[in-house]
C-alpha cells in the first residue's frame, strides 16, 4: 500500500480514504492497485473507528430469493445485493444472524427443504454451520461450527462476542444449552445451560448489557450477566409481540400499536394498526428509527390470494410525535424475512 496519495505518508493517507463513504468504496478500487488492496484492508476498517466514519447498515434475508442477503444504506435509502450466501443448505431458515467486529455472522439454522446430509424430507433437521460475510473483502467463509445444531434459538451479541442459547436441535428436540463464540479466535465456548428449556422456539434481546431469553407465552426471562456466574430466571411482564430494540430500549409492537417497554411499565409511542394483515416481517432498530421490513399480505376469508413484500415502513422514535414514513423497499428480497441484523463497519 506504499504511495496510496502523493505527498502524503500511508497512514494519513489511510485516515483520509476512511473518511469515504462504504458506498464508494468499490469506485475507490478502481484508482489503483494499492488503492484496493487499501479498501480491502483491516488497517481501513480500524481507521474508521478511530475518525468516527463508521456507518449503520441493516442486513436483511428474505424467503425469496434462496439465500440471498441484502444491505440498506440508511444515508442513501438504498439497498446493496450481496453474494448468494454459499451453504449447500436450501432455503436456510430459523438461524441466528447478528454482527460483530465489522462482520455479518449467519449461525445455525434449519430448512423446510431436503437435509443435504441425510435425505429427510420432513425439515426436522438442524445444522451447526457458521458463516461469517466480510464487507470489506465482499466475501463469504465458513467459521468454526458450533458445538451444538440448532435451529429457533436465541442469539445475541455481548461485549463484541456471540452469545447462543436454547431452541431444537434434530428431530425438534428442545435444548438448553448454551455457548459463546469469539470472533478473534474463531472458537466456541461450553456455558452454564439455561435453567429451562421449553418445547417452543426462543429469542434473545440484549437490554443494559444484558442478555434476556424468552420463549413465546411464558411469563419468565432468562437473564445472563456478563458479570455474573451463569443464568438468571426473572418474572417478565412483557407483551407478546414483534420486539426490537432501538438505543437500549425495548420496543413491541402488539394490538395495533408500538410499545415501549420498561421492565413493568409500558407506554404507547405509535399506531401499528396498517400492520395487522402483515405476516412474517421483521422489525428492527437503526439509529432512533424503528424499521419494519417485508413479509406478506393474505391469505383471508375475503382474498386467497399471498402477497408477498419488499416493503420498508420507518418509525422515527426520537422526535415528539413519533411519525410513519416509507423508506426504499428491497430491491430482490421479498416476502418473510428470515434474517435481519445492524452491521456497523
Amino acid at each position: 500500500m506504499s504511495g496510496l496519495i502523493e505527498r502524503l505518508p500511508d497512514a494519513v493517507a489511510i485516515r483520509c480514504l476512511a473518511r469515504v463513504p462504504f458506498y464508494f468504496h468499490p469506485v475507490l478500487e478502481l484508482v489503483s492497485r494499492s488503492w484496493q488492496a487499501a479498501i480491502r484492508s483491516p488497517e481501513l476498517f480500524k481507521a474508521r473507528q478511530e475518525v468516527g466514519s463508521t456507518e449503520d447498515l441493516l442486513c436483511v434475508c428474505a424467503f425469496d430469493p434462496e439465500n440471498l442477503w441484502q444491505l440498506y444504506d440508511p444515508m442513501r435509502d438504498l439497498w446493496i445485493t450481496l453474494p448468494v450466501l454459499p451453504s449447500k443448505i436450501r432455503h436456510l431458515s430459523n438461524f441466528g444472524a447478528v454482527s460483530t467486529a465489522g462482520k455479518l455472522f449467519v449461525i445455525g439454522g434449519g430448512s423446510d427443504a431436503v437435509d443435504p446430509l441425510t435425505g429427510d424430507q420432513d425439515g426436522c433437521f438442524a445444522t451447526d454451520e457458521v458463516w461469517s460475510y466480510d464487507p470489506v473483502v465482499r466475501q463469504w467463509a465458513p467459521r468454526a461450527s458450533m458445538l451444538v445444531p440448532r435451529s429457533m434459538f436465541a442469539c445475541c451479541v455481548l461485549n463484541g462476542k456471540i452469545v447462543v442459547a436454547g431452541g431444537f436441535t434434530s428431530c425438534r428436540k428442545s435444548i438448553s444449552q448454551a455457548e459463546m463464540y469469539d470472533p478473534d479466535k474463531d472458537v466456541w465456548i461450553p456455558m452454564p445451560d439455561l435453567h429451562r428449556t421449553h418445547n417452543s422456539a426462543c429469542s434473545g434481546v440484549v437490554i443494559g448489557g444484558k442478555v434476556h431469553v424468552l420463549h413465546k407465552d411464558l411469563s419468565t426471562v432468562q437473564v445472563l450477566d456478563n458479570a455474573g456466574p451463569g443464568w438468571t430466571v426473572e418474572e417478565c411482564v412483557w407483551l407478546q409481540g414483534q420486539m426490537a430494540v432501538v438505543g437500549d430500549a425495548l420496543y413491541v409492537m402488539s394490538h395495533g400499536l408500538i410499545f415501549k417497554q420498561d421492565k413493568e411499565v409500558r407506554k404507547v409511542v405509535g399506531s401499528a394498526s396498517e400492520f395487522r394483515k402483515r405476516i412474517g416481517f421483521a422489525m428492527t432498530g437503526l439509529g432512533d428509527d424503528l424499521y419494519v421490513i417485508g413479509g406478506f399480505i393474505g391469505p383471508d376469508r375475503w382474498n386467497w390470494d399471498i402477497k408477498p413484500l419488499s416493503e420498508v415502513d420507518v418509525l422515527t422514535l426520537g422526535s415528539e410525535r413519533p411519525t410513519w414514513r416509507q423508506a426504499a423497499p428491497m430491491t430482490r428480497c421479498h416476502g418473510p424475512i428470515l434474517g435481519c441484523t445492524l452491521l456497523r463497519i
